[in-house]
């Protein structure tokens, strides 16, 4: 999609409404082009002529004219506005889409920049079915105009039908500067007000650590730069509407100026000499209008790229079409990813594993794959065949070749390189909503959204049963949060859980992660912000709900973390240093036997 196309496409799919818009103010603008033409005939037939009554039908005649033109302009303007309304929004609509499309955007516009793109930037690009309408508008006056003008004199129709048209298409040689500049200052403004969400999102942090006065010192300059690209888009515009409003002067006085010599020289009456006047005066207003919506189309199209910019991001990930066999057994060959370096892991149904990573890079890498968050590499022979299908009970699923549901089998050849598999399916083949369904991935860092206790908890699956969001509360250690509050589950949360702690905000997260109860769970880091009491609290409840003695055998947990409670109570811990796992053992064995493990974990 183009700027062009983007505008294009907002006015087709309004064209009934822009259509009624454009016969309102068409119809507005003919009649307002007709006052002077009828106070004219009413000077030249009843005025100079002394007739009471076609004065009193004159009088009659300019209240109806009137009473059109103000009717056709609510008409023409209150259908556009609606038009421009639903616009705005479907842009709104399809820019939050976009952003929150799980297979992802290649974009690095931070969330503040998509907030102005999806807000200023959407209304500013609906203005071009306004824009639309006033330029047909005013070129209805000015045919309307210079035909009046042509039936009173022909030289004076003449210089307004050729004198406008090259008067408008002079001042569109200024158009691509204003796009430019139009579109630096957006883009200036949308930069800064991303910094500004995310320096309000970490003021706490920076005040923490004493920065408030560097984050300070960037904004500043952030917002010098916006200001600079203001006023360079502000010089352009100033220049452009100067020179419109002096042209439509310069025309409006050489129309009056003939007309007055022709009224002397007797070649026009009184009455079409007023004519010529008000005419003149009245073209001044198309002329501007021509003028200001050269500028708008500008800022318009400027708005139309940011836009395409987000809406056009090509897709991060392309999920594939294949459903889940359980159990979902979970295999990394080979990884290279990130800073990962041919990493081979395997995790098993039921397993309670626990991952230390002596650089946070590799914990990050190794998240972003796990959240289906990569895109998928060339195809190899373990893939290919990926568009299979088997039937399991009534229903046929595709699945990856039939050799695939070998794979976890003892002794099994492992994949060639570069496959993350799950259940033996590559993560890449899986839908994306059984993806997220069999794989949850709860991050170090919990946003909320604005709601209730209860709301934050049953987000990943609403129809929880209340024993099991008991069981839940309990194994995070959030009962207590619950409790702490006169109205439990209801109590109000703001928006990204600013009105909780942090450690309260990480315990409602990994309760949300506890109840959706997905076959594998991997969790970031969900103790790092409570006291040692909770964290034991939290370790032996994760453990319990998971895998204990009533627990399904078929859950499996990962917990990426380098917290000693929590890694005694996990099957085997496996640590990854330098993108590749260096050692395995229980937690117990290797706080033993490894110094390296011993002096990062037991610190």
């Amino acid at each position: 999609m183009t700027p062009g196309g983007l505008l294009r496409r907002a006015v087709g799919r309004h064209r009934r409404r822009v259509a009624v818009g454009v016969a309102g103010l068409s119809t507005h603008q003919a009649a307002e082009t007709m006052v002077p033409v009828a106070i004219g005939l009413v000077i030249d037939r009843a005025v100079v002529t002394g007739d009471g009554g076609v004065l009193t039908w004159s009088v009659v005649a300019l209240a109806a004219l009137f009473l059109t033109l103000t009717l056709a302009w609510r008409l023409g303007a209150r259908s556009l506005f609606g038009a421009m309304q639903q616009e705005t929004h479907l842009l709104r609509v399809e820019v939050a889409g976009r952003a929150l499309d799980p297979r992802g955007a290649e974009t690095s516009a931070p969330a503040g920049e998509l907030l102005s793109v999806a807000t200023g930037d959407a209304e500013r690009a609906s203005a071009v079915l306004d824009i639309v309408a006033l330029v047909v508008a005013g070129s209805v006056a000015m045919v309307i105009s210079a035909v009046v003008l042509l039936r009173i004199d022909v030289p004076l129709g003449l210089g307004v039908l050729i004198g406008v048209p090259i008067l408008v298409v002079l001042l569109q040689f200024a158009a691509p500067l204003l796009t430019r500049r139009s579109g630096a200052q957006q883009a200036a403004v949308g930069r800064l007000s991303g910094l500004a969400t995310d320096l309000v999102r970490g003021l706490h942090a920076l005040r923490g650590l004493g920065a408030g006065h560097n984050a300070g010192e960037r904004y500043r300059r952030s917002s010098a730069d916006a200001l600079c690209s203001t006023l360079r888009a502000a010089t352009p515009i100033g220049v452009y509407r100067g020179s419109t409003t002096a042209a439509s002067g310069l025309l409006l006085a050489a129309v009056a100026g003939f007309a007055g010599w022709f009224a002397v020289e007797g070649r026009i009456g009184i009455g079409e000499l007023i004519t010529v006047v008000g005419l003149a005066q009245f073209i001044a207003e198309p002329v501007q209008l021509f003028g200001f919506c050269g500028q708008a189309f500008a800022v318009a199209k400027a708005s139309a790229a940011r836009l395409v910019a987000v809406i056009d991001t090509p897709n991060r990930v392309e999920p594939g079409d294949t459903l889940l066999i359980d159990p979902p057994v979970l295999r990394l060959s080979g990884i290279e990813h990130g800073s990962l370096r041919g990493l081979d892991l395997r995790v098993d149904p039921g397993e309670f594993v626990g991952v230390v990573t002596e650089d946070a890079r590799d914990a990050e890498a190794l998240l972003e794959l796990l959240s289906g968050r990569v895109p998928a590499g060339p195809p190899t022979e373990e893939t290919r065949s990926s568009g299979a299908a088997v039937a399991v009970g009534a229903d046929v699923v595709p699945r990856a070749d039939v050799a695939a549901s070998r794979r976890d089998e003892p002794g099994a050849t492992p994949p060639s390189s570069d496959v993350a598999l799950l259940g033996g399916v590559p993560l890449t083949a899986l839908r994306l909503t059984e993806l997220r369904s069999a794989l949850l991935v709860e991050n170090h860092h919990v946003d909320l959204f604005e709601g209730t206790l209860r709301s934050a908890v049953l987000t990943g699956r609403p129809t929880a049963t209340a024993e099991q969001v008991a069981a839940a509360l309990r194994a995070s250690a959030a009962d207590e949060v619950v409790a702490a509050h006169p109205d439990g589950l209801d109590h109000a949360v703001a928006d990204r859980g600013a009105t909780l702690s942090g450690g309260q905000r990480q315990r409602i997260g990994l309760t949300r992660a506890l109840v959706a109860d997905p076959p594998v769970l991997v969790l970031h880091d969900p103790t790092t912000a409570v006291d040692a009491v909770t964290e034991e609290s939290i370790a032996t409840g994760l453990a319990r709900l998971r895998h204990g003695a009533d627990a399904p055998t078929s859950r499996t947990t990962i917990v990426l973390t380098s917290s000693p409670v929590l890694l005694a109570h996990t099957d085997r811990v496996v640590v990854i240093t330098d993108g590749r796992v260096r050692a395995v053992g229980t937690h117990a064995g290797l706080a033993a036997t490894d110094e390296r493990y011993r002096s990062g974990v037991l610190r």
